[in-house]
């Protein structure tokens, strides 16, 4: 195998990390890239990161044996670990081994490397404190009516997903659709480095990760760097109604194009509750699959973007009509008695608010329950109590049978629904395997007799609220 089949040469990973080229003559291949030793194939580029926990050099003997052609390793590392290194490679004498500054940096630098290698490539960005996966998702379905298109996988949106996403591109390609998410200060303008969008959707500028950044102000310069790559001919997509919109417009340079209302193409229906929403698209009636008017605004991010892309009302009718139910995100599943909406990928304070009255407007029949389970917001730093109150008054105060608050930050909810209203309110807490089996029992006792009921669970992902419907369903076979 020849560096001709490699997806970067040795001098074009040199010249982008910085790197040294410390050990090992063999031909150099690279078929993929990874960060995890469990996921390294043969031919594969070995990236160990180094966290507050870890360090991810001591997995590089895994790496190799799995098959790893490639390894950076920190310079630092090196340096004070030389003999080490030149025993793995005297045992692995094909492995290559490049020093660098830092991995992480060497490994968005070759990333963004990579991407240079599609100049014909249409780049597209999505941003936002929430929807941002239901955005990419929905513009994917739409863009895929007439381009070959790519994309992160599920959340795939970091510091090291966006990265390791962009080496799945492949010459057939016409378009790659990214997330970029931040769980810290200029992670954003990190990734925006790779890929360096030209075309970029923003969701909203929430709450999200307030606890890292400190206020709405900052997570909008954040969530702005986006747009840093514009340099003149770039496209911003911006929510009209969000109170950043004209924070927003001003840090685009570029074309600006704002959503969110009824346009001379796009007209809203009707909401249809679980089923979605109902709207058109001159005059092509299209139903979004996706329940709530918070999936529908998302929806039209995609259109709005789509539009300027030329695609034809037609083709964007057909990717809404075709997009599949996102698993854990307004995830519709039904039960022989009831019906569930599984919100379990992500949660913060404006996602919960929008889903909580969404589904407190859901009309039911008369012998139905309506039944919250409502996880814990994590990342919320120092704002964590007063946004969990916020949501539990704001449960409490919906057409609702029965609210179940689990977790731990949860219990403030708790505390003030109980002390507001007299509703079937219970407290949970953790989130085991037992206190998952304990939400169900409750949830079935309300439903016991009921038919056609709503079940709405929701929680940041690390809580794993999906095993409540799991019990749930599999009890209902």
């Amino acid at each position: 195998m020849n560096e001709n089949d490699s997806l970067l040469s040795l001098e074009e990973i040199l010249e982008a990390v910085n790197g040294v080229h410390v050990l090992g003559n063999s031909p150099l291949c690279i078929k993929s890239v990874q960060t995890d030793s469990r996921l390294v194939e043969k031919n594969t580029l070995f990236v160990p990161l180094i966290g507050e926990n870890q360090d991810g050099h001591s997995y590089v003997p895994q790496a190799i044996e799995k098959g790893a052609s490639v390894v950076f390793i920190s310079m630092k590392n090196f340096e004070n670990n030389g003999n080490y290194f030149v025993e793995l490679h005297e045992k692995n004498p094909s492995v290559i081994f490049i020093a660098v500054e830092n991995t992480l940096e060497a490994l968005q630098k070759s990333a963004a490397r990579y991407v240079e290698k599609f100049p014909h490539l249409i780049k597209i960005g999505v941003t936002g404190s929430s929807g941002k996966t239901t955005t990419k998702e929905i513009l994917v379905s739409i863009l895929s009516q007439k381009y070959k298109v790519i994309s992160n996988k599920g959340n795939l949106n970091s510091e090291t997903g966006l990265p390791l996403s962009v080496f799945n591109i492949r010459a057939e390609h016409e378009c790659g659709v990214f997330e970029m998410g931040m769980n810290r200060e200029n992670e954003i303008g990190e990734i925006a480095s790779v890929l360096k969008p030209r075309f970029a959707v923003v969701t909203n500028i929430g709450t999200a990760h307030i606890g890292i950044l400190g206020s709405r102000e900052n997570i909008a310069k954040e969530k702005a760097k986006i747009f840093s790559y514009f340099g003149g001919f770039g496209t911003g997509v911006i929510p009209v109604d969000d109170e950043f919109s004209d924070f927003l417009k001003n840090e685009i340079d570029g074309k600006v194009v704002f959503y969110g209302n009824d346009t001379d193409s796009v007209k809203y229906i009707c909401d249809m509750g679980l089923k979605g929403t109902k709207f058109s698209i001159d005059g092509i009636e299209t139903i979004l699959p996706l329940p709530g008017k918070y999936n529908y605004k998302d929806a039209l991010g995609a259109i709005a973007l789509a539009q300027v892309l030329g695609l034809s009302s037609r083709q964007i009718s057909d990717g809404i009509s075709s997009l599949k139910p996102l698993s854990g995100r307004s995830e519709i599943l039904d039960g022989k008695n009831f019906l569930i909406m599984q919100d379990c990928y992500n949660a913060n304070p404006d996602s919960m608010e929008k889903a909580i009255e969404f589904i407190g407007s859901v009309k039911k029949e008369a012998d139905a329950k309506k039944i919250f389970v409502l996880g814990d917001m994590l990342e919320l730093g120092s704002d964590s109590k007063s946004a969990h109150e916020k949501t539990g008054l704001l449960a409490v105060n919906s057409d609702v049978d029965l609210v179940i608050f689990i977790g731990t930050e949860m219990k403030a909810a708790f505390k003030k629904a109980k002390n507001s209203s007299e509703k079937n309110i219970i407290f949970i807490a953790g989130n085991s395997q037992d206190s998952m089996e304990r939400a169900a029992s409750e949830i079935k006792k309300v439903l016991h007799g009921s038919l056609n009921s709503i079940i709405f669970i929701k929680g940041s992902r690390g809580m794993g609220l999906e095993r409540i419907s799991k019990i749930l369903l599999a009890g209902d076979e």
